[in-house]
């Protein structure tokens, strides 16, 4: 009795133990997380103002906008051309006050870091939502749904069709898909937007039987089942675009882990027991193999964030990615530096909840430095 009591306290020990080395890692990673995207939101700011050359060309456009206006307002036509200037000179003052251009630009832009980082974004300068609103939040959060759902599905479908797959070559080493994978895992070096544009070429104009790009057709199916049937046909191209991008490469990989795995000699005692190959398979080979599959995921996942500006604005995505290219074209720094801060933001989530996993599927990684 007494030894199953200081069984039961040390179990118990030996959790919060564990409870408190994941808070430590928790708390280190959000740390590591947070200054990453301190650096890269600032380094945005400060390359997308060119270092402060951007206010001498919003002053000449404020300076042009506010002539523009006096001369064409009726009111000030009588005006004498000196006390006209000296009008324009009085509105453009207040314009630089009010956008603190009579500012150096290095305080300003720890300013505009700290709302940045707050999620405090703004209005546009150029660019507007669907709805006429000028705020940047709301013109990213316009486009925000459509990127997560079109990266949401081609990730889930790539990472369970992987895992499966993987799982069945791993059963037929040397099989010819085996090798028909093996040959085609160098395909994988290509980005999405690449297959996306010979998938157009072929399903849209060749054979046209999907559309080669939008969200839905215009204008848009009145009813919820058409707007979903519609919005399932053009996401079949990009989806499929980067469903081929990655598949071949993550099959390869993640066949090697099982394969690895398979040769083990607990595995092979596992065999000799007689255990069922599904139950060897599920308890022997895939639950070792989900660290290394979830870093290999967490790398892929990255890369196809990385892709989605180029991979949208092909298909015409009505996303961050092609947000993020108007802004640039019509170089509104609010819509840029509020598209980087939201894509910043993505990125630190994914790597944390994949760090996160990580964690909590192997109990080996040390979460405290030198501690086991």
């Amino acid at each position: 009795m007494i030894a199953a009591t200081h069984e039961k306290g040390a179990g118990r020990r030996l959790q919060l133990r564990d409870l408190r080395r994941l808070a430590l890692f928790m708390v280190r990673r959000v740390f590591a997380l947070v200054l990453t995207v301190l650096v890269g939101v600032y380094l945005t700011i400060f390359f997308a103002n060119m270092g402060g050359k951007v206010d001498e060309l919003r002053l000449v456009q404020i300076r042009s906008t506010i002539a523009e206006q006096v001369r064409a307002d009726p009111a000030f036509r009588d005006m004498a051309s000196t006390e006209r200037n000296a009008l324009i000179e009085r509105r453009v003052g207040l314009d630089v006050e009010r956008l603190r251009l009579d500012e150096p630009f290095i305080w300003r832009s720890f300013d505009y870091l700290n709302q940045a980082m707050r999620l405090d974004l703004g209005r546009a300068e150029q660019m507007h939502s669907d709805q006429g609103a000028r705020e940047v939040y709301r013109i990213i959060a316009e486009r925000l749904p459509a990127t997560l759902l079109l990266f949401g599905t081609a990730n889930l479908l790539v990472f369970f069709s992987s895992v499966w797959i993987a799982l069945v070559l791993s059963r037929h080493y040397g099989s010819l898909w085996d090798r028909i994978v093996i040959a085609l895992a160098p395909t994988s070096a290509a980005p999405g937007w690449y297959y996306g544009i010979f998938l157009i070429l072929i399903f849209a104009f060749l054979v046209p039987v999907l559309p080669a790009g939008g969200m839905v057709r215009v204008p848009p199916p009145e009813g919820s089942w058409a707007y979903a049937a519609s919005l399932l046909r053009h996401m079949v191209l990009p989806v499929a675009a980067m469903f081929i991008s990655s598949i071949f490469m993550a099959i390869y990989s993640w066949r090697t882990f099982f394969l690895i795995h398979s040769s083990e000699d607990y595995v092979e005692m596992a065999r000799a027991k007689g255990l069922p190959p599904r139950l060897i398979e599920r308890r022997y080979i895939l639950r070792p193999t989900l660290s290394p599959i979830v870093t290999s995921f967490a790398l892929m996942l990255i890369g196809l964030w990385g892709g989605a500006i180029i991979l949208e604005k092909v298909f015409n995505w009505p996303g961050l990615g092609t947000l993020l290219f108007q802004a640039i074209g019509y170089r509104d720094t609010p819509v840029i530096i509020g598209s980087v801060v939201i894509f910043a933001y993505l990125l630190a989530l994914t790597v944390l909840l994949l760090d996160v996993l990580y964690a909590v599927l192997d109990p080996r990684v040390r979460l405290e430095g030198g501690g086991r």
